[in-house]
């Protein structure tokens, strides 16, 4: 899936194939940006999640709308928003629940509220609470009975390479929060989307990578060169390291390189690049290196099927 830029007044969602090929599109108004008290941006993800068979999206008002590979929508809830309140969701792969976290942004942080709830009922049955700098995201689900939150810093106020994206991630029991494990942290932070099989955190010198499975076990370390994006492929066997100063992306396990800078495998062996105005997505080909353009734009924000 490919989301454009909320900086306007709209967005677009794109279900893009492995052939290039553009399956379906929709448009959304976009939720207002929030601040901590005015002083720092509060850090949200896309307002996007995938099932096993389907995109979800929010508009501004926080109507959750659903597509198929078919290019049908259809409303499915309405979650709270507001001038200093976003709602984050995800829906489990097989379309029977969602996970939402409200957070309420001030000038010291934010106030994490987690429920799950049955998909069609919305989001009703509070699981965990907590205030502090640090908000979770509800990033997916590890089968039906696991869900995967991010632990990410709730303001930001310039940048930088840890500023503004997951830290670590925690697998915990929807009907409980109870956390299960833990993947990354403060000495190995994630370092790109998680995937069916695990995911990758780079140490805080960024010279090593390690792939991590679903009970935090570590499968193999890769040596990077500085703080890059890195991609665990959904069998578990490829890891996509992308390089901004030349543009592409090395497919560790393979020995290639691919000319396009990756931040989805849309399967096994394709890679997505997202783009704007200035640079146009592509899909690449791992095993014969061949690139194809994408009629859409926008970063990557999920893959169906969207289990983790």
């Amino acid at each position: 899936m490919l989301v454009s830029t909320l900086g306007g007044p709209t967005y677009t969602v794109s279900l893009i194939g492995a052939d290039g090929k553009v399956a379906a599109s929709a448009q959304a108004s976009s939720p207002a940006t929030v601040t901590c008290g005015g002083t720092a941006a509060g850090v949200v993800p896309l307002p996007v999640s995938t099932s096993n068979t389907r995109v979800y999206f929010m508009d501004g008002l926080g109507t959750v709308r659903e597509m198929g590979p078919d290019g049908a929508i259809s409303t499915v809830t309405t979650l709270p928003i507001g001038a200093a309140r976003r709602s984050m969701f995800a829906v489990s792969p097989d379309d029977a629940q969602i996970a939402v976290v409200v957070a309420d942004f001030t000038s010291g942080g934010a106030t994490t509220n987690l429920y799950v709830n049955s998909l069609q009922a919305g989001a009703q049955v509070k699981t965990y609470t907590e205030t502090g700098s640090y908000i979770l995201w509800p990033i997916g689900w590890h089968g039906t009975s696991n869900l995967v939150v991010a632990k990410v810093p709730a303001c930001t106020q310039g940048g930088g390479p840890l500023c503004c994206g997951p830290q670590e991630l925690h697998v915990v029991d929807p009907v409980t929060a109870v956390r299960r494990f833990t993947l990354g942290g403060s000495q190995c932070v994630i370092a790109g989307a998680a995937s069916p099989a695990g995911a990758v955190c780079e140490d805080t010198q960024f010279t090593q990578a390690n792939v991590l499975n679903w009970v935090a076990a570590p499968q193999r370390s890769i040596p990077i060169k500085g703080p890059v994006p890195a991609y665990l492929s959904p069998d578990g066997t490829l890891v996509a390291i992308v390089d901004f100063g030349t543009a592409t992306t090395a497919v560790n396990g393979l020995n290639k390189t691919i000319s396009l800078q990756a931040c989805a495998w849309i399967d096994a062996t394709h890679l997505l690049a997202g783009g704007n105005a200035q640079q146009q997505p592509r899909v690449g080909d791992v095993t014969s290196g061949v690139i194809v353009p994408v009629a859409a734009q926008g970063d990557c924000g999920g893959r169906i099927p969207g289990g983790l």
